[in-house]
């Protein structure tokens, strides 16, 4: 006979995925008691069969479950294999260790079973709290945080999936007790929180996601270890609570959980006046605790486990052989971590002998005992598996389910005035301070990833009040200032980690009438040492992840959907503020955004061997994909010879990337504000061309590459030359000053009438004589082109090109590394040198634009001249992607992006403006997967962007191929670029195919 609450276990194992839709539904107000008990344990012919077949020392062996570790000395396993082989334990706990050497341990140990082993450990965020190399989730009172209780049930599913692939079926989880009091020191932050139903749902969701997946959930610490003030594990904790509270708090969670489908309870070594006024003894060891209001009142019918029994606050009760025989008296089926194994069986067997204990109850436990293990499928006991143990244990569905956790827990606990998220970053009022121990770049990087900003840190988490004054002096030119707070701990009787000195900063902070955005990382429990802030984020935990998190969240490109889970100060328990994202470009995992982050890895060896294959000395490549970026890699260095490396805030010449982000942004702005029209002849913009050769060409032709220009003409900047290869002093001088201050390379200037010179030139540059059919000028790739759309930009908006792209486009943003003449701004050292230039200006070119005409032009030129992060670039194309619009504000009307990347010339495969992907998908740089619709450019020096509108997909890749030579064509030859899209799209289809 199978049990109803079997076949509903059973019936989600294939499909346990869809558990959680109701999830909300589960916790109904239970019933104070209950006349209906669920049957968890299914009836076999397996386990009457085995238990027929025990002796009476094998019954007791089965309820005996020692601790073990596989980070210890073959001596210990030796006196494991012993107690297996003599004793008959029914199974181990695992503590520290590693998981190879744990499985090897798991099969040699069960090798000497008769009767399989039950394996467990106890793991309540995860493997990663008892082995290394596997993945910790958050703590409970993290995810008590959460709103989207269906995150918690994938949570117990993964933790699950790892479990059974270690050989392990139970885990001592989840912690269903009730944290009503800050001040305990050993539940805390182990807790889902203060609040009955939230805690009670939770641990229902986390339940099921184990037991969907054959992994037995254990309820702990029964009746309730959350309002007590001592520690279990040194001395016995007394929990003062009437029965009323305790049924209406305490007993709440493990009263819905049994009503569920809950398999196991473990009983705390609490003292409970109210339930046995037996002075001094543990409720783990009250017959009326155990046997009285968990099996006979709350009608529980799964396994009951002890606390460890090794702990101080059990052995108070007597010697550790009759501690453990009271155990098993009171109604516990298996004693967990029993210390005397030898003695402790002499004494039940005497017990059994003496009517102490009957056999048949002894019989009625072992049963139970072999009834999980028929469910967790020990009746056909198979060896673990040792090989891809590592990656089997971490997935990437898992380090995405730990940051989509993480996100979700975030909790923004006040927001006066809406002061988040910010949305514009033209403000310059802004600095951030790091306080506590550990490492904040990751918080200070992703911040200024959205706003470069002045970031400061105090190093000494108790700073004097004379560094106090000397940072608040740092902070006098700025009106809103992020602070930080690291080194939360756990700790109440040390004030969670919270000093003094980070106090005082905080309140002098706002007696000085600044902003404050307080992001603390760590429990909620320390908001409350802290001065009221204009903005608090409790992150709950603090690592690489929360601090990524954060800021996104600060500036819009995340919302916030956390709650507090426990009550502190005026703030009480379920107090969040639901900020909403901006439509900002944030980061994410791979599978987050429907792409598999395996296939991603790919990249990584296309781009290495393009590196040995010297193609180029370093690249750095980004994928963002529905408006996350989900990988951003950085590889080799800014030239062969030396050790510095590419960073993600490597600075590239992007060469003739400037046409798409500079120059045709521009006009695309001028097209929606109607100051210029397409098919108006660029002569009557630019009078000068009139009577000229160039008088009949239109601003749709320039961008077809269709207006008869030809591409270069003889190489202009030859005429700045001797007949002898020299520089003509007429035009250039080796030092900056008054005269000559266009900076041409790092060590040559020219005067700036150059750039009229070269203007002129351009108009009287002959046309190209490639007509087609109809007479009018066929396709010819132009720089001249894109020249002239400059000369018309400047023309209508009265404004260089350079600095109108800024002010309407690049600061809007807070694209800080994106522009013209980078060495104005940063040092020759964050900017990747292009080629060696022997043939001109005889130098290194660092910071200074590659092409030769953008440089005779100053550095600012419609077709090169442009310098960015790829970062900086991931944004500018988010919104041309995101049609013209980011972060709340509109740049472009919703049609004119999609307008202006239309194909329109199928056989040259262009936009306007824009480089279009070929039909046939004969290119030597876009995948052939990308869509019809998609588009982009690439430049000479080896950089490239694409976008797909249909994959809501945005490649960046940019490189510095020319250095020190431009006659290294590997990148096109090899294809690299393309490779490398191909694999980003075949991730998608990868992903795909992974899902049901």
């Amino acid at each position: 006979m199978v049990s109803v609450a079997w076949k509903f276990i059973g019936a989600r194992e294939t499909n346990a995925v869809a558990a959680p839709e109701k999830l909300e539904k589960v916790v109904a107000k239970a019933p104070k008691r209950r006349a209906d008990p669920v049957l968890v344990l299914p009836e076999n012919e397996w386990v009457d069969s085995t238990l027929q077949s025990m002796s009476t020392e094998e019954k007791i062996g089965q309820l005996l479950m020692v601790a073990t570790f596989s980070n210890r000395d073959e001596s210990h396993y030796k006196y494991i294999d012993k107690l297996i082989d003599e004793y008959h334990l029914g199974g181990l706990i695992f503590f520290q260790g590693g998981p190879v050497a744990q499985a090897s341990l798991t099969n040699r140990y069960q090798s000497h079973s008769k009767i399989p082993l039950f394996i467990g450990i106890d793991g309540e965020w995860g493997l990663g709290m008892r082995l290394d190399s596997t993945i910790s989730f958050p703590k409970q009172m993290v995810l008590g945080s959460i709103q989207n209780d269906e995150l918690i049930y994938l949570m117990g599913r993964d933790i699950a999936k790892q479990c059974r692939r270690m050989g392990i079926h139970i885990n001592f989880a989840p912690v269903s007790d009730i944290n009503n009091n800050p001040a305990n020191p050993v539940i805390g932050i182990r807790s889902f929180g203060e609040d009955r139903e939230n805690v009670t749902r939770k641990a229902i969701a986390y339940m099921k996601g184990l037991q969907h997946n054959k992994v037995i959930a254990t309820a702990k610490h029964f009746p309730g270890h959350g309002d007590t003030d001592a520690d279990s594990h040194f001395t016995l904790p007394v929990l003062k609570h009437s029965v009323e509270q305790l049924q209406e708090t305490d007993i709440y969670p493990y009263r819905a959980m049994i009503a569920d489908s809950l398999m196991g309870v473990l009983s705390g070594h609490l003292n409970i006046p109210a339930l046995d006024d037996n002075s001094n003894q543990a409720s783990s060891l009250s017959e009326k605790v155990i046997t009285g209001l968990l099996r006979k009142d709350l009608g529980f019918r799964g396994l009951v486990f002890t606390d460890a029994m090794n702990m101080k606050g059990v052995l108070k009760n007597g010697k550790a052989a009759d501690v453990n025989l009271k155990a098993l008296v009171a109604g516990n089926d298996i004693l967990l971590y029993p210390e005397n194994i030898a003695e402790t069986i002499t004494r039940i067997k005497g017990a059994i002998d003496q009517k102490i204990i009957s056999e048949k109850i002894i019989d009625d436990k072992v049963k139970r005992v072999l009834q999980a293990k028929y469910w967790s499928g020990l009746s056909k006991y198979t060896p673990v598996d040792i090989n891809n143990l590592y990656a089997d244990l971490n997935k990437e569905s898992s380090k995405e389910l730990y940051r989509a956790l993480s996100e979700a827990a975030v909790t923004v606990v006040k927001n006066n005035n809406n002061i988040l998220p910010i949305g514009s970053v033209l403000d310059n009022g802004i600095a951030s301070v790091s306080m506590g121990e550990g490492s904040s770049v990751a918080f200070q990087k992703m911040l200024s990833t959205y706003k470069p900003m002045r970031s400061y840190s105090f190093y000494d988490s108790q700073a004097s009040q004379e560094q106090i004054s000397e940072m608040l002096n740092y902070l006098n030119p700025y009106h809103t200032v992020v602070v930080d707070i690291h080194g939360i701990s756990s700790n109440p009787a040390r004030n969670y980690g919270v000093t003094k000195s980070m106090t005082d900063f905080v309140s002098q902070l706002k007696q000085q009438n600044k902003k404050v955005i307080l992001c603390i990382f760590g429990t909620p429990y320390s908001i409350g040492f802290f001065p009221e802030a204009d903005a608090l984020i409790c992150a709950n935990q603090d690592g690489r992840d929360q601090q990524e998190i954060v800021p996104q969240i600060i500036f819009g490109a995340l919302s916030s959907k956390g709650t507090l889970p426990v009550s502190v100060l005026a703030y009480k328990a379920g107090t969040g503020v639901f900020t909403t994202a901006i439509n900002r470009i944030a980061f994410g995992t791979p599978e987050s955004v429907g792409m598999d982050a395996a296939s991603l890895k790919k990249i990584d060896e296309i781009a290495t061997a393009a590196l040995n294959d010297h193609i180029f000395p370093g690249c750095e490549v980004l994928v963002a994909r529905k408006g996350k970026i989900v990988y951003d890699k950085q590889f080799g260095g800014l030239n062969y010879r030396t050790g510095e490396r590419v960073t993600s805030e490597t600075i590239y010449d992007l060469a003739s990337l400037t046409k798409v982000s500079a120059t045709l942004q521009a006009i695309m702005l001028l097209y929606d504000r109607k100051q210029i029209n397409l098919d108006e002849k660029a002569s009557a913009y630019l009078p000068e061309l009139v009577g000229t050769n160039k008088q009949n060409f239109t601003i749709r032709e320039l961008l077809l590459h269709r207006s008869g220009l030809v591409s270069f003409y003889p190489p202009l900047w030859d005429r700045t030359k001797t007949s002898g290869g020299g520089l003509l002093p007429e035009y250039y001088s080796a030092k900056a000053d008054t005269t000559y201050y266009l900076q041409v390379a790092p060590k040559l200037f020219a005067k700036p009438a150059l750039r009229d010179s070269v203007w002129k030139w351009v108009i009287e540059s002959p046309m190209n004589n490639r007509r087609d059919r109809s007479g009018s000028y066929g396709y010819l790739y132009s720089d001249l082109g894109f020249l002239t759309l400059q000369k018309i930009v400047e023309r209508v908006t009265g404004q260089p090109l350079d600095i109108f792209v800024a002010a309407n486009i690049y600061e809007p943003l807070g694209l800080g590394y994106l522009g013209f003449n980078p060495l104005r701004r940063f040092s020759e050292k964050q900017i990747a040198p292009t080629e060696n230039d022997y043939r001109f200006r005889g130098q290194l070119l660092q910071g200074t634009v590659h092409d030769q005409m953008g440089a005779i032009m100053g550095g600012v030129a419609g077709h090169a001249g442009l310098f960015g992060t790829a970062r900086d670039l991931a944004v500018l194309f988010q919104m041309n992607l995101w049609k013209g619009s980011y972060a709340g504000k509109r740049y472009f009307e919703q049609a004119t992006v999609p307008f202006f990347s239309r194909m329109y010339d199928e056989s040259y495969h262009r936009g306007l403006g824009w480089d279009k992907a070929p039909l046939d998908g004969n290119s030597s740089y876009v995948s052939q997967l990308a869509s019809v619709n998609s588009f982009g450019h690439t430049g000479f020096t080896g950089t490239m962007v694409w976008v797909d509108p249909e994959e809501d997909l945005l490649f960046v890749f940019l490189s510095n191929r020319v250095n020190p030579d431009p006659e290294n064509t590997g990148i096109t030859t090899h294809r690299t670029r393309r490779k490398i899209q191909d694999v980003v799209y075949r991730s998608l289809l990868e992903r795909k195919s992974q899902l049901p």
